[in-house]
């Protein structure tokens, strides 16, 4: 059996997949991980199936010991340093480990997140079909909770042989400074021209209040003109809701499913990395788009995505016994 033993969890550390969908309707939000492009390229370097499961840190890394007897290969992706063995150790770049190797991540250099995938994936039994850590409901993960000191992660057996060295190109969603795009709606008659004007050309603060059940943004507050209170109705990755005070609130991955107050409007797909390299205390702008303006948008990324993933395969994969 291999399996690494966590020495330091880093800030806050959870085990993340693609997601955990079809049980919306039942109150369990789909999780998963917050930048989805860092996450693919991690997977990639290490041969995974796209959406298996990766350790998913934020601000500051872990510190994993792999013990047992077999070796494994890893990535790291993210803005952040690491050291395997105390040496420097390159990110966006497949590693070789063997057992007693210890692989530190360090503080962030931009940005919020990383991820670290192993080849083969961690051996954690999905739960509704995932393995993604839903922390307020216990669920996913390791015992539905983030990593702890002391904490065993069993790794699975490598599907595939693996080129070591290889390395992948940067993708950094926060060193684009644009505003983050948005359509709008479902309830954005529930403001008047001038919040609306208001919404789009204040820059905003992300405050202290986030994590990855939402973000609470600081500034002029926007005033209703027909009541905070809705019906409950949907909530989608993204959607940003205006409470009483006139402060935004945007759903994360971990989200409640439902909610009462008027979403303005909602960030579009292909800007949720970004959102998901945000943190406290950093500037956000927002931006209307068409919906069909958003739809392209996302399928032009995919496409680019799914080019430079195809790429990398062929380097991890094709050219080794």
């Amino acid at each position: 059996m291999t399996y690494f033993d966590v020495l330091s969890p880093g800030l806050l550390s959870t085990l993340q997949d693609g997601g955990r969908f079809g049980y919306e309707d039942k109150g369990v939000p789909p999780s998963g991980v917050l930048d989805e492009l860092s996450f693919a390229i991690a997977n990639a370097l290490v041969g995974n199936h796209p959406g298996t499961g990766a350790i998913e840190f934020t601000l500051t890394g872990p510190s994993l010991r792999l013990c047992g007897d077999g070796y494994c290969f890893f990535s790291v992706t993210g803005d952040f340093s690491a050291t395997l063995n105390d040496a420097p150790c390159a990110t966006y770049q497949n590693h070789r480990m063997h057992p007693g190797d210890i692989l530190s991540i360090q503080r962030v250099i931009s940005g919020a997140r990383g991820y670290l995938s192993i080849s083969g994936g961690f051996a954690v039994p999905p739960v509704l079909g995932s393995v993604s850590t839903l922390m307020r409901a216990q669920l996913g993960g390791v015992n539905g909770h983030p990593l702890r000191k002391g904490d065993r992660l069993p790794v699975a057996p490598q599907r595939h042989s693996v080129c070591h060295g290889v390395r992948a190109e940067r993708i950094l969603p926060q060193m684009e400074k644009r505003a983050v795009r948005v359509v709008w709606g479902p309830q954005d008659d529930y403001f008047g021209d001038e919040a609306r004007a208001s919404f789009l050309t204040q820059t905003y603060t992300l405050s202290p209040q986030c994590d990855r059940m939402g973000y609470r943004l600081k500034g002029s507050p926007l005033a209703h003109v027909k009541g905070f209170n809705i019906i409950s109705d949907a909530i989608c990755a993204g959607s940003i809701q205006i409470p009483g005070d006139g402060q935004p609130i945007v759903a994360m991955n971990d989200r409640q499913t439902t909610g009462g107050y008027p979403k303005i409007a909602t960030v579009i797909r292909a800007d949720l990395a970004r959102l998901g390299q945000m943190k406290p205390g950093d500037p956000i702008r927002f931006e209307a788009v068409s919906v069909e303006k958003a739809e392209d948008l996302w399928q032009g990324r995919q496409k680019i995505l799914a080019q430079k993933l195809a790429t990398l395969n062929k380097k991890v994969l094709a050219a080794c016994p």
